[in-house]
């Protein structure tokens, strides 16, 4: 295998003591680790720069500049499994010969399972549980199973969970760009679709990516049509819900709950009103914590180290112009 020339950026974290970075610099250790588990040569950014690992938070138009001015770089390597931050900058520095990278599918486990965790607690009406102070004597709850789950995007996020949902024998209907069936799911139906599977669902599970088209997928409309004792659950991206709609059909109660993990605005500002919803369960981007993702963001930065150095097929890239 050749030996491939790296950068990270940012490249003050590089040459940090990586082990203990904070929370902006957080892909840079495993970033390191997975250079020297390839024997790919660390380097600062130069001619010689052939892939860029963004191990944290980076300056857009450092980024772009970076991109720009080294025509040798091949792969841009980036941390999340959304680009929606990065679109700007990946339509303005398309060249030919040069590849995006994100981690999609790489945290597809940790994501799904925090998704089933904040499925099965809405059902169960824990939200309601954990602020209680006396004993309550109203039944609340319902089961998992059996249920009719939708699934919006069939990314490794929504397929991962429909293979942990497989015990609680639910029909499975995958909402998705394209009207490809997903191998597993009882129905697959199209975007354009979404409001004709919503009146019979009683879990609905947000996991598609954000770009110009599914920003506010779900909206008013959207919650008037669902049963009112339907629970939502994003774990994708808050602004692919409208806040304010979700925010009413909450407090109305023409939904049952809504388990958030991701939120817009981010973070969700104090005295927000979701806060306090007695409907709403909000873990604030806590589905891949570091310590989950690190060895995962590690392997796919291994992953495509190697598929460089061998001319293969590096893992998880991005189509550009859809934006994910």
């Amino acid at each position: 295998m050749s030996t491939v020339a790296v950068t990270i950026l940012p490249a003050a974290s590089a040459t940090a003591d990586s082990e203990g970075s904070s929370g902006d610099t957080w892909g840079v250790a495993p970033a390191r680790r997975a250079i020297d588990a390839t024997d790919a040569r660390l380097i600062e950014l130069g001619d010689e720069t052939e892939m860029i690992v963004v191990g944290g938070r980076v300056d857009q138009d450092e980024l772009r500049t970076a991109i720009e001015r080294n025509p040798g770089v091949r792969v841009v390597q980036l941390p999340s499994a959304g680009v929606d931050a990065y679109v700007e900058t990946m339509q303005a520095t398309a060249r030919e010969g040069l590849v995006f990278t994100s981690a999609k599918g790489a945290y597809s486990a940790p994501v799904a399972e925090h998704a089933l965790a904040l499925t099965l607690a809405t059902l169960r009406s824990l939200q309601i549980r954990a602020r209680a102070s006396s004993w309550e004597r109203e039944q609340r709850g319902i089961t998992l199973n059996g249920a009719t789950v939708t699934i919006v995007g069939a990314g490794g996020i929504g397929t991962e969970l429909m293979r942990l949902l497989r015990p609680f024998d639910v029909e499975v209907t995958m909402v998705r760009r394209t009207d490809e069936a997903v191998p597993g799911a009882h129905r697959t139906v199209t975007v354009d679709r979404l409001a004709e599977v919503l009146p019979t669902s009683d879990v609905v599970v947000v996991a598609a990516a954000l770009t110009g088209g599914t920003r506010s997928l779900l909206g008013a409309d959207e919650f008037v049509a669902m049963k009112d004792t339907a629970v939502l659950v994003n774990i994708a991206r808050g602004p692919l819900v409208d806040t304010d709609a979700l925010v009413t059909a909450l407090a109305e109660g023409r939904i049952g709950a809504a388990g958030l993990d991701v939120v817009d605005p981010e973070p969700l500002p104090d005295g927000h009103p979701l806060w306090a919803e007695p409907r709403a369960l909000i873990t604030p981007h806590q589905a891949n914590t570091n310590d989950m993702t690190e060895p995962l963001f590690q392997a796919r930065v291994e992953a495509n180290i190697r598929a460089l150095a061998e001319g293969g097929d590096p893992e998880g890239v991005v189509d550009v112009e859809q934006g994910y």
